[in-house]
């Protein structure tokens, strides 16, 4: 699938990297240069800069094929003209855009082009059992905006994880592997699943770092 994404901040640059991952096509755009170049070569994405607010901007950045496009910004008029664009203009089939102030949650319906509002706020335990049941785009965008990691790891022939299953390997308090990427393919991951080299995995978690998450697989 082509995805194409507004906003290169915290929330857009994790959910490009969850949607590479699963080998979409990403197209990643911001209309600050400067942080799109700090971006490149950091993501497995198409970066483009630009303002996602002017039709020209999606078009050249794939809109006219792409089946979902999420709204990230900081700014809830961009994402509500984004998403009027992505859907009216382009028909997009599948909108989600970012609510950043709660009290503009109304506005984000089939009126403005968005198929799905992504709330400031949703309960940590219902994050993890969306992500956990499957790959949905908009469960891990919500789990980014309230502040749980969602990392990648791969494991190698090398990897103390390889061979083993997940019930054999002790995560950080507070993490889960939601998916687990075999030849291609995101599978919902059961505890007697055993690893093998080539497998990528996505972490979700809220308390351990990024290099607390490798140290268990590697």
């Amino acid at each position: 699938m082509k995805a194409l994404i507004a906003g290169a901040g915290r929330l857009g640059t994790q959910i490009a990297q969850v949607l590479a991952a699963a080998r979409n096509e990403v197209t990643l755009v911001d209309v600050d240069e400067d942080r799109v170049a700090a971006l490149a070569g950091r993501l497995p994405v198409r970066l483009l800069a630009g303002d996602a607010c002017d039709p020209a901007v999606l078009e050249h950045a794939g809109a006219l094929t792409a089946g979902l496009l999420v709204a990230t910004t900081g700014d809830d008029e961009d994402n509500l003209v984004v998403s009027l664009l992505a859907k009216r203009r382009f028909a997009v089939p599948r909108v989600a855009a970012r609510v950043n102030d709660e009290e503009n949650t109304w506005l984000f319906d089939h009126r403005w082009g968005v198929d799905t509002a992504v709330p400031a706020a949703t309960p940590l335990i219902s994050l993890i059992e969306e992500a956990t049941g499957a790959t949905d785009t908009v469960a891990l965008l919500r789990l980014s905006k309230a502040g749980v990691d969602v990392i990648e790891t791969a494991i190698t022939p090398r990897s103390r994880a390889a061979g083993r299953t997940l019930a054999e390997i002790a995560l950080p308090e507070g993490t889960v592997v939601a998916t687990v990427v075999r030849e291609g393919r995101p599978t919902v991951p059961a505890p007697g699943m055993r690893l093998r080299p080539g497998d990528e995995l996505l972490v979700v978690s809220h308390t351990a770092t990024e290099g607390e998450i490798h140290a268990a697989f590697q």
